[in-house]
């Protein structure tokens, strides 16, 4: 029986683990985690931090009949052997392989702020990245700076906002994502974050960093009990290159993610794919999918879907599909529309009338059904502007898609009756909701409207008759 090792413990592995038993394979699971703690789902670490979720709550079950090694830290591979080393509690292990597949994942990136680690290299007291429930936990005080304004550092923002902690977010553009969603729709989310209690200063960052301040460029003193780092993430390579295998950004890969080697593979933030390293849960997935179907025989090849993002915030609704660049390739016409009273923009990239890029600005309608559309290869309906505003594009036959037929989940194709279904059955929260349907466990952008489904349904049965519940 072929014997896979998996050397990394997070939503990668853990994906891959479910996926090989789902397609078959029976020999020998194995995965090394370094973290002392099972696997969580990282698209709902901002309900932990708003406090919405316990840390428990975003563990994800271990995967069916794997060895799952928590707290081993791994510290060589021996490919001519087929073996790797590890410790644990500072005994050496020896693990063997007849498949090893790297899901090392990515390192925060900690800027050259003064003052933000120690004399042995470490974060100092009161300072935290953002990559772990863990981390969650050394998020402390009533005033906190966050740098970055990348995704994790909005949804990181809005989060702590939810909680009424004083929150500020610093970044480097005028806007936050400003360069995702241009300057129009940037400073749309500007406007969100103030209105939620976030104050935002563009085109600043953190010098100086002492106890209960930070200091930006400009002289600027800030309170700061936890100053919270959203500066990006590089992949860890650092196995892969001591191992002898091919590494540039990412660990390279090929189309079958293979490592350069016919018994390595490579998948998540780690792995490096046509030049690209494409970090982000839902990338993760669709590689764990692929390398499952590769490995069992039942695919040959992983082909990169286009690359989709959305924001994780209750407050807003933010959606992009493709990237900036793509606005500007070649035969491709621009739909753009902006409601600043209504707090709506659009802005899609058409090409013979199918979408090749858009961003989208509250309206969640809009977001679920150029999602389909655009995941399906679909013509882009005539009239635009109706599909922007929600309003049905087409008169629905009778008898066809009800409010229950409604796709909520893009990712995993998890529709509002299964949910409903699984309610009925107890799952009555968005943990359990994942549980049962794997509903918000792919980018996490469906997470805000399965809780709104919980609040409502749970309404519900709150006022129902004593005999009807």
């Amino acid at each position: 029986m072929s014997r896979i090792l998996v050397v990394g413990n997070g939503p990668a592995a853990h994906r891959l683990a479910d996926r090989l038993r789902h397609h078959g394979h029976t020999g020998p699971l194995t995965v090394l985690g370094a973290e002392p703690s099972p696997v969580h789902h990282r698209p709902l670490l901002s309900d932990v931090v708003a406090g919405l979720l316990p840390a428990e709550a975003v563990r994800l079950p271990p995967p069916p009949d794997t060895r799952v090694h928590t707290g081993t830290v791994v510290t060589g591979i021996d490919r001519p052997r087929h073996e790797v080393r590890a410790e644990r509690d500072g005994i050496e292990t020896v693990h063997s392989y007849d498949t090893l597949v790297l899901a090392t994942g990515a390192r925060a990136v900690v800027p050259a702020v003064v003052g933000a680690t120690g004399a042995d290299g470490r974060l100092a007291a009161g300072v935290t990245t953002l990559r772990t429930a863990a981390d969650c936990a050394r998020i402390t005080g009533d005033s906190v700076v966050v740098l970055g304004g990348g995704p994790l550092g909005v949804e990181t923002a809005f989060a702590l906002a939810a909680r009424s902690t004083h929150t500020t977010l610093v970044c480097a553009h005028p806007h936050p994502l400003h360069e995702r969603l241009g300057a129009p729709c940037s400073g749309m989310l500007t406007e969100e974050l103030e209105r939620a209690g976030v104050t935002v200063l563009g085109g600043r960052t953190v010098v100086r960093r002492t106890p209960g301040r930070v200091l930006l460029d400009d002289g600027t003193t800030l309170r700061a009990d936890t100053l919270v780092l959203c500066t990006g993430a590089t992949p860890d390579v650092r196995l892969a290159r001591a191992a002898g295998l091919p590494v540039r950004h990412g660990i390279l890969v090929d189309d079958r993610l293979s490592a350069g080697d016919p018994h390595v593979h490579a998948v998540g933030d780690c792995a490096e794919h046509d030049g690209r390293t494409l970090g982000g849960i839902e990338v993760a997935h669709a590689q764990a999918d692929a390398l499952a179907g590769i490995l069992t025989g039942r695919a040959t090849a992983y082909l990169p879907a286009a690359s989709t993002f959305r924001l994780r915030a209750r407050a807003v609704d933010v959606s992009c599909i493709g990237s900036p660049a793509d606005f500007d390739e070649p035969g491709a016409r621009t739909v753009t529309f902006t409601d600043r009273s209504g707090r709506r923009h659009a802005r899609l990239a058409l090409r013979d009338e199918h979408l090749i890029a858009a961003v989208l600005f509250g309206v969640p309608e809009a977001i679920a059904a150029l999602g389909v559309t655009h995941r399906q290869g679909r013509r882009v309906p005539s009239d635009r502007l109706g599909l922007l505003l929600g309003r049905p594009v087409t008169p629905a036959p009778t008898g066809a898609e009800t409010d229950e037929d409604a796709l909520i989940c893009l990712c995993n194709s998890v529709r509002r009756r299964a949910l409903a279904k699984a309610w009925r059955a107890g799952a009555r929260t968005v943990t359990a909701l994942a549980d049962a349907t794997r509903v918000a466990t792919g980018c996490g952008g469906c997470g805000p409207a399965v809780a709104r489904l919980c609040d409502t349904w749970e309404r519900a049965d709150r006022n129902a008759p004593e005999g009807a519940r």
